[in-house]
């Protein structure tokens, strides 16, 4: 990420955050992913919505939509190359680098032009070893001032791939890094219990779990196995009537 930031640094962008009206509806966006032999994709929007303040709701809700369309246009790319496992991988790579204030700041900056975050995005791409249509796509959110649904979008394309993969997304949360081994013994749990083709795990460090590990799968991690020692204390607590005890540790 050197050449990135770099990039940011020359041009003295102080990042900015920019409401959500600032970026325009469109009835209908062709996406075609020059460089590459991938079909284009129309994506068909709500109609424009002139008002977004007055009905915080309904933007939100257009948004969500809007994410949903990216995403199924990238999976349906992928899945004509046989590239969904990878561009799940350049997915993952891009919800890292745009979890950095600076850099969702740097693009939702409407002062700054659409060339100079153009060049930023192949900076992306080419340290982070981005497929070209992984590229391309980002190039297309930066043109139609869509790179602010990029957190959304990579949300709604993993719920994508697990479908078109028959695959569960299990969310393993411990104090520190679980080995590979340990790792596997709860993927073929997961699978165990939910009959899925696959299991894709995501670890998450939480420190206030004192030891042991918890694991969300389901729909939107509506199921959990909690196998930590807070869940353990917190029990004990409630045996002996202590539930409203802060525990420390």
């Amino acid at each position: 990420m050197a050449s990135f930031q770099a990039s940011l640094q020359s041009n003295h962008v102080r990042p900015v955050q920019i409401p959500r009206s600032f970026l325009s509806q469109k009835p209908v966006l062709n996406l075609s992913f020059s460089g590459t032999n991938f079909p284009s994709l129309k994506l068909k929007f709500p109609g424009t919505v002139t008002n977004r303040r007055s009905n915080g709701a309904l933007g939100a809700k257009m948004s969500a939509t809007a994410a949903a369309s990216y995403a199924l246009a990238l999976a349906d790319v992928a899945k004509a190359n046989n590239t969904l496992d990878a561009t799940t991988s350049d997915i993952e790579k891009i919800e890292e680098v745009f979890s950095d204030p600076q850099v969702f700041g740097f693009f939702s900056n409407p002062t700054i032009d659409l060339e100079t975050k153009r060049k930023v995005v192949d900076d992306i791409a080419t340290s982070s070893s981005l497929q070209p249509h992984t590229r391309n796509f980002l190039n297309i959110l930066v043109d139609a001032k869509r790179i602010d649904l990029i957190k959304d979008i990579a949300k709604e394309y993993e719920f994508v791939y697990n479908d078109l993969t028959n695959t569960e997304l299990a969310v393993v949360s411990s104090v520190v890094k679980l080995e590979a081994e340990q790792l596997s013994q709860i993927a073929k749990q997961v699978q165990k219990l939910t009959g899925a083709k696959n299991v894709r795990i995501k670890t998450v460090i939480d420190p206030s779990l004192v030891a042991g590990f918890t694991v969300r799968y389901g729909n939107s991690g509506s199921k959990l196995i909690d196998m930590s020692v807070k869940k353990q204390l917190e029990d004990i607590a409630a045996q002996l009537d202590l539930g409203d005890i802060t525990l420390t540790v």
